[in-house]
């Protein structure tokens, strides 16, 4: 299989699976700590604000290892691409343009909607899908099995509606 953007070939996904498992074993075992990335927003949001939510022990403790890896996070994903060949943004979404053509300016909106609508669900979720698919997981969680589950089934309905509901509605 080869990468969407430059077709390079994609990295075996076991070593990926090993990182991930390194990472999360190393802050369990080392910190005491969960991997968690969505809050790693609020790490960056108590940098600017003073609000009483910004400033509990549970954010401003992580700090330490957290903007680390957001910024580990961004600088690893642009050398990713420098290295691979090259990014550049686009517009195209293929068959959903064909499909539902909202332009330039309904796509911001929707990206800022479903922006949105994930940082209330990871709020009210707990974490993002990762980090429970990840880490709640491998602490045998019975609240990250369920949100698991849900995340899944979420993804398998959306994707029916959109293959087989509206991309026919559109003639695709």
């Amino acid at each position: 299989m080869t990468l969407i953007l430059n077709d390079l070939p994609a990295l075996h996904w076991a070593l990926a699976g090993l990182g991930i498992a390194g990472i999360t074993l190393a802050l369990l075992l080392i910190g005491n700590r969960r991997l968690g990335v969505s809050s790693g927003f609020e790490d960056v949001c108590s940098l600017a604000l003073s609000a009483p939510y910004f400033r509990r022990s549970a954010v401003v403790s992580g700090r330490q290892w957290r903007l680390p890896l957001l910024c580990g996070l961004v600088i690893g994903g642009f050398l990713s691409a420098v290295l691979g060949g090259g990014w550049q943004p686009t517009w195209d979404l293929g068959m959903f343009d064909a499909a539902i053509g909202l332009g330039p300016a309904g796509k911001l909106a929707g990206m800022f909607v479903a922006g949105l609508r994930v940082g209330i669900g990871a709020r009210l979720g707990g974490g993002r899908p990762a980090g429970h698919g990840i880490f709640g997981l491998a602490n045998f969680e019975r609240a990250s099995l369920i949100t698991t589950i849900t995340f899944v089934a979420a993804g398998i309905v959306t994707t029916q509606i959109v293959y087989r509901v509206i991309f026919p509605l559109a003639g695709l």
